[in-house]
């Protein structure tokens, strides 16, 4: 588990606007429901995100970071994994999610992942689409540049990167065919994500020369991009600007292609 429920995300630098989010509950291609959660901007900037949670699915804690993100001019979805095996609705602290993880498979994920794009796109504009994931999200989030979700960026925070998730590929797998710009955000006290692993997904995009950018902070654990670690703000706030400037460079270059 990457945030229990009482993480909180940090507040960015700048708060531009007013935001409005809403409980939804969307369906995949395949019939399958499941439980998303979108915030809209009053004034929006030309590009929107698609969040990819932790291992608990949909919580409180991804959001709150919609609506950060919407506020900051980004408008938002944050979507769930575990309709086909634990339904719709809200879970607590309690809720056991690892049987429910065990059960996820690439190709349903990219279904409900397509259902979720399509939602975004349909609620805030055809405009530059990333993905945001954090830990196995962040995974899925490096894995969908490589699939076909016509993503303009991927970008994932302290992203799995050795481990095999649901009997899916590892992200270092997947490395080589991700064909989008990608922001890797990593703790460097991390004990579940090596720097070892971090360096070779670098010098697998380097390989590829696929647009990267990989920053390790050093120190910083799992899970530091949460307001009560209070030690890394620093690195909270780098990470903000950092993935602010990410999509909008890759927006605006996105926006002005031939």
């Amino acid at each position: 588990m990457c945030y229990d429920s009482k993480a909180r995300p940090p507040f960015p630098t700048e708060r531009r606007t007013a935001a409005h989010g809403s409980d939804l509950i969307l369906t995949a291609e395949d019939g399958n429901r499941f439980a998303a959660y979108a915030a809209r901007p009053e004034q929006a900037q030309g590009a929107q995100i698609v969040i990819l949670p932790d291992a608990r699915g949909l919580h409180q804690f991804y959001k709150d970071l919609a609506l950060l993100l919407a506020e900051a001019g980004i408008p938002a979805l944050a979507m769930d994994y575990f309709g086909r095996t634990a339904g719709t609705q809200l879970r607590d602290d309690d809720f056991d999610f690892m049987p429910h993880m065990q059960q996820l498979r690439w190709e349903t994920f990219s279904a409900d992942l397509r259902s979720a794009i399509q939602t975004t796109q349909d609620q805030f504009g055809d405009h530059p689409t990333f993905t945001l994931g954090f830990c196995m999200g962040g995974a899925f989030s490096l894995q969908a540049g490589a699939g076909s979700f016509g993503l303009t960026g991927v970008i994932g925070f302290y992203a799995a990167l050795s481990r095999a998730i649901g009997g899916n590929a590892t992200t270092l797998d997947r490395a080589t065919s991700i064909t989008v710009p990608v922001l890797g955000l990593f703790g460097g006290a991390d004990q579940g994500i090596p720097t070892s692993d971090v360096e070779t997904l670098d010098q697998f995009l380097d390989r590829t020369g696929v647009e990267h950018e990989i920053v390790i902070y050093p120190g910083a654990p799992h899970s530091f991009f949460d307001r009560r670690w209070t030690d890394f703000t620093d690195a909270s706030a780098d990470a903000w600007k950092r993935m602010m400037g990410f999509v909008e460079r890759h927006s605006t270059a996105s926006v002005s292609a031939p």
